[in-house]
Parts: structure tokens; C-alpha cells; sequence
């Protein structure tokens, strides 16, 4: 537990959680928060044995670390430019590590993991994702996915192939077109968004996307002041409609300057 983080003229509460969900026997998500440098990543690991647990825990903890002792470094003088670069660099090297470790360990062969990453910094959001783990905000009472899956399934609606109502039903929902240490290299996909007091962020694995619709997402978001009541309540709900594979919540809520409500250290449930 610590105090909440601070950035010019906003403040930031992070909580994150993570739960091994109902038919799944361990945990391959893995959630880091670095509230100094205001970093929070999430990942989605896959592979055999505990492969993906270890490429999940690889990336988190990875990209926390250096990301968060460039951030501290470069205070208030990087540009968003100059952190986007940053994003890109500490990815693609915890992209190198987790391929190395696969490709020099049989047991790890093939792991990789998706990946969530965002920098709160004064009145901007910078986000980057890969593969099918997302990012939603609420604001004012409507939610909206700011990331896009880079799965099958999504390139097949963005084809037209099948409609959103289709792909709920899809046997496909697994089945991610990028992921990190999976190849040499891999594109993050990084996008900038404003930030205003009163927003509420939440990246999560599709362990929890998969099992509630964006309607129930947002009234559970709205329906809670605590965040940890809020991400009890989400995986909660996750579990309550099957939680056939893990769940992890990483929520962020933008207050003014002065500071708010406790923030917490990442856990497991």
C-alpha cells in the first residue's frame, strides 16, 4: 500500500488483481504497477507446461522495471515522442528475452504472452497493447475499448466475415495474430489519449472479457466507489459466468491533484 501517485495537475488510484478463474489449475496472467512513474502492464501468457506463466511474469516484470527507471530518470522532460520510444525499446527487449529463453529452454518452446501497457503521465494516457488483452475507459457513464484485438477474430470482422454477434459464439476467440516472444521481433501498437478527473481505466485479460459483454463491464465499473471493491465485483462476475480461463484486472481512476483514496499494490487472489 502506498500513497496515491501524483502528476502535475492529476492524481492517480491503482489497484490490480489477478484470479486463477473456476477450470483453470494456475495462473499464466500476470499485472504490474509502478505508481511513481504511473506504469501499469498486464499480460496474457501462453504455452505448454508453465511455459506461459513464465513469459507472462517475464513481461510484466521486465517492462516495469525498465520502463518505470526511464521514466523516473527523465522526469518531466521526455516528450510523449521520447516515451513512446521508451514503450517500443523496453517491449521489443522483453520480446528478445522471452524468444531467447523459449528457443534455449524445450520446456518453454513456443511460450509468449499479449501485453497492456500504460503510462499515466500529467494529462495523457499513452497505451500500447499486443494481442488480444485490452484496455477500456469510462468516462461520464460510457465505456469505450480503446485497444483492437490483434486476434483472428477481430481481423475477420474488420473483413466483414463475421458480425461482433457472430464472434461471441466463434470457436476462435483464442487464436491472437501477434504476441510477445513469440518471433525476433514484435510491434506494439501504441495510441495517445487525454485524460480528464473522473475517467476510469481498466486493462484486463480476456479472461474477463470474454465472460461479461461491455454493458455489464461498464455498470460494474460504475457501480463501485473502492477499486478494489470494483475489480472484486468484475472478477466476481467472470467467475459467476463460467471463469474458464484466468482473469486479471488493472484498474486506474484520474482524480484532480489533491490526493484521493488509498492505492494498492498488485496481488493475487
Amino acid at each position: 500500500m502506498s500513497a496515491p501517485a501524483t502528476h502535475g495537475s492529476l492524481s492517480y488510484d491503482f489497484f490490480a488483481v489477478s484470479d486463477p478463474g473456476r477450470t483453470r489449475s494456475n495462473n499464466e496472467d500476470s499485472v504490474a504497477v509502478d505508481e511513481g512513474p504511473g506504469v501499469a502492464v498486464l499480460a496474457d501468457g501462453m504455452g505448454g507446461y508453465n511455459a506461459g506463466e513464465v513469459a507472462s511474469q517475464m513481461a510484466t516484470g521486465f517492462i516495469k522495471t525498465e520502463l518505470g527507471r526511464w521514466l523516473t530518470e527523465a522526469a518531466g522532460t521526455a516528450s510523449d515522442a521520447d516515451v513512446r520510444r521508451a514503450m517500443d525499446i523496453c517491449v521489443d527487449n522483453a520480446n528478445r528475452a522471452i524468444f531467447n529463453a523459449a528457443n534455449a529452454n524445450p520446456q518453454c518452446a513456443g511460450m509468449g504472452t499479449t501485453l497492456v501497457v500504460g503510462v499515466f503521465r500529467e494529462q495523457r494516457l499513452l497505451l500500447g497493447h499486443v494481442g488480444d488483452s485490452r484496455a477500456y475507459r469510462l468516462r461520464q457513464g460510457r465505456l469505450q475499448q480503446l485497444t483492437h484485438d490483434h486476434s483472428l477474430l477481430q481481423e475477420q470482422i474488420d473483413a466483414g466475415l463475421l458480425t461482433p454477434e457472430q464472434a461471441a459464439f466463434s470457436a476462435n476467440k483464442n487464436l491472437v495474430t501477434r504476441a510477445v516472444g513469440v518471433e525476433d521481433t514484435v510491434l506494439l501498437e501504441t495510441h495517445v489519449h487525454d485524460l480528464l478527473p473522473g475517467d476510469l481505466y481498466l486493462l484486463c485479460s480476456d479472461g474477463l472479457s470474454d465472460m461479461l459483454d461491455d454493458e455489464t463491464i461498464a455498470q460494474l465499473l460504475g457501480a463501485h466507489e473502492p477499486l478494489d471493491d470494483v475489480a472484486g465485483a468484475l472478477v466476481d462476475a467472470a467467475n459467476d459466468a463460467g471463469g474458464k480461463d484466468n482473469i486479471s484486472v488493472v484498474l486506474v481512476r484520474v482524480r484532480g491533484g489533491s490526493p484521493g483514496p488509498r492505492t494498492w499494490w498488485p496481488f493475487k487472489r
